[in-house]
């Protein structure tokens, strides 16, 4: 269903249960991200009504979702560690050209933001289905429906806003480079990485 072209080595589990603490701080800023993400959408393509309106759902349902970790960050006694860059995303981003019409522009966006909620919620499932605590494992459970909602939801827009053929081959091609990213990654501590 989500088209990803490399799975996620299901040692990474091993890697996150070595520090829960971390994998636990690092999503809480992927929610911050994800909310900021929808928030900057309606900023820079108002005129899209039903973008915005979804935009505005999701920013707070974001939001929520940091609110979740943040508790379960001080239900364990810790506190939430601070922000680090995001390298998956930072190599994501330099998959489409700079510039472009403010058409192509949102596209790329979108397709940007569906592939990373498609990675969130294929790493929530493994969590999911792997960690031997329960009560998180059942805390990724629920969140990786969310995540797989919205990686649909961005996907939809940006067929709506894009010549769909050129859209599925953009996102396609977003596919192929992922996975090459992927290849990298997959040894840290980290949601995507």
């Amino acid at each position: 269903m989500l088209g990803l072209k490399l799975p996620t080595d299901p040692r990474w589990v091993n890697i996150v249960e070595k520090d829960i603490d971390e994998i636990l701080t690092d999503h809480a800023y992927c929610e911050q991200k994800a909310a900021s993400t929808a928030i900057s959408l309606i900023v820079n393509f108002p005129e899209y009504p039903e973008l915005v309106q979804e935009m505005v759902a999701l920013s707070r349902e974001e939001m929520g979702h940091f609110k979740m970790v943040h508790d379960l960050i001080l239900k364990r006694g810790t506190t939430l560690g601070r922000y680090r860059k995001d390298e998956y995303v930072i190599e994501l981003m330099k998959f489409f050209p700079k510039g472009g019409d403010r058409n192509t522009q949102l596209v790329h966006r979108l397709l940007y933001a569906a592939l990373i909620e498609a990675r969130s919620c294929e790493r929530f499932r493994l969590l999911s289905e792997e960690l031997k605590d329960k009560e998180l494992a059942e805390f990724y459970r629920k969140l990786m429906v969310s995540e797989a909602n919205h990686y649909s939801m961005f996907l939809k827009f940006a067929r709506t806003f894009g010549n769909r053929e050129e859209v599925d081959q953009k996102w396609h091609e977003l596919l192929e480079y992922e996975a090459g990213i992927m290849k990298k990654l997959g040894k840290n501590v980290s949601i995507h990485g």
